[in-house]
């Protein structure tokens, strides 16, 4: 799967965010080691705690379905569909991505590939 086909799912992936709130809609497409994709989007709660990342979102599906190992995955967000400016992941999932990623694990904006450890140097870990 190439940086350009998961970027495209990620993007389908944000017209499914609920982000009534701040308008700003967030997709995520999460590559599996077997090959699989997991999408997610951000959606958004009034109580402002209690909304999930698209990250997490493509995660907690993977998690829940068995799937534990990860190549890579593609953020994109902006709002009426404009996903031109790279979306990068919040502290939150990017600790949520260190729980089952190396330090090499790709993170792949609009602008470019990251390793985790390029956002994340010093993760926390028991």
């Amino acid at each position: 799967m190439t940086d350009k086909e998961l970027l495209r799912l990620a993007r389908e992936a944000a017209a499914n965010a609920y982000s009534k709130y701040s308008g700003f809609s967030v997709g995520a497409a999460l590559l599996a080691a077997d090959g699989r994709v997991f999408t997610g989007c951000n959606i958004e709660n009034s109580s402002y705690s209690l909304t999930i990342c698209a990250e997490r979102t493509a995660i907690f599906k993977a998690v829940s379905e068995g799937c534990t190992k990860f190549r890579a995955i593609a953020i994109v967000g902006g709002i009426d569909g404009v996903f031109s400016e790279p979306c990068c992941p919040c502290g939150a999932c990017l600790q949520v991505m260190s729980e089952f990623c190396g330090d090499d694990f790709m993170i792949i904006l609009t602008d470019g590939r990251y390793r985790l450890k390029d956002f994340l140097p010093k993760r926390f870990a028991l």
